[in-house]
């Protein structure tokens, strides 16, 4: 048996996918679908075991009721990724004492895990975006949520247990299975919406002047190529510690809109938008995944260029209302 927790999220959902590709279909699925989103319509192409809500996992798993299962490995991309959430004590239960306590069970039996770090532990990127667990205790994120993402790194590192975990370092993730996410939506996605309804797309002005409007840099990576870096890493027995899931390049938003109006066959019409106060100090202009780590284990695969993928998720899944497993 494989579990997937944040099984019905983007990454955990294509995750999923990918495999029942590979022809995996004992899977328990965890997450909380809840009773505000469609999330559960990401799951109903998939194909999977059984279904647990997280709590009911978590408790069922600290009761003991797991300890005899045969257990394959565990995935687990359970967490709250908004970060913009201001809740402290929400994200430390959710996203660092809940990763605790499903590390603790899987190292205690031997089981392969896969866990969800992030680059937004990099924060302003002063530190790089290396991914060396040897100097993680200098890295600043910039909020809450990315803050929740490195105390689980630092506490795995202080208790030896790197070396027997995967922490996969997630940039920019876009693709089919997010429209849940509401305001954390990626921009591929809001370019899709406001381009269909008005013919134009609002981005940040720029408040840093090295960057011109709508040319702040990030490290985008499509959820298809995601998900086959993290297959990778599981059936690889020689990954242990943080790896960054990136494309290692950095482009421009100007690039990822441009890219879905010719997805969209429409003239290009960028409008800049002042951003909120509340987010300037905490903006990240600069993101570059170094995926050296990843490639000298041996992953060859090359990633979708930024105007493939964006065309690959508007054409084939959002213009079509499609989901991962509709193909």
């Amino acid at each position: 048996m494989f579990i997937v927790t944040g099984g019905a999220g983007l990454i955990g959902s294509a995750m999923i996918w990918q495999l029942n590709k590979a022809g995996i279909t004992d899977i328990l699925v965890v997450d909380h679908l809840g009773n505000t989103t469609d999330k559960w319509k990401n799951l109903a192409p998939l194909a999977f075991d059984d279904y647990l809500e997280r709590e009911d996992f978590r408790a069922r798993l600290l009761a003991g009721e797991f300890n005899g299962a045969n257990i394959e490995g565990v995935i687990h991309f359970g967490a709250c990724s908004s970060t913009t959430e201001r809740d402290a004590s929400y994200l430390i239960d959710n996203n660092f004492r809940y990763t605790a306590q499903v590390a603790e069970f899987c190292v205690s039996r031997n089981i392969r895990m896969v866990y969800a770090s992030s680059c937004a532990t990099y924060g302003d990127g002063s530190q790089g975006y290396d991914d060396d667990e040897s100097k993680i205790e200098n890295l600043r994120p910039l909020n809450m949520y990315g803050y929740s993402k490195q105390l689980f790194d630092l506490w795995a590192k202080r208790r030896g247990m790197l070396n027997k975990l995967v922490g996969c370092k997630f940039s920019n993730i876009y693709g089919p299975n997010e429209r849940h996410k509401a305001n954390m939506r990626s921009v591929v996605l809001r370019s899709w919406e406001q381009i269909t309804a008005t013919g134009r797309m609002e981005l940040f002005r720029s408040y840093k002047p090295e960057y011109a409007d709508g040319e702040q840099l990030r490290d985008f990576l499509y959820v298809k190529d995601a998900v086959k870096m993290v297959e990778y890493l599981f059936n690889n027995t020689k990954a242990a510690g943080l790896y960054n899931i990136g494309s290692g390049l950095a482009e421009s938003w100007n690039h990822l809109v441009t890219a879905a109006f010719n997805a969209l066959g429409k003239e290009v019409n960028i409008q800049y938008i002042d951003m909120p106060e509340s987010l300037r100090d905490r903006y990240q202009y600069y993101t570059c995944a170094k995926i050296d780590k990843l490639r000298s284990l041996g992953f060859a695969e090359p990633v979708m260029t930024l105007d493939d993928a964006v065309a690959d998720y508007i054409c084939n899944y959002l213009e079509c209302g499609r989901f991962l497993g509709d193909e």
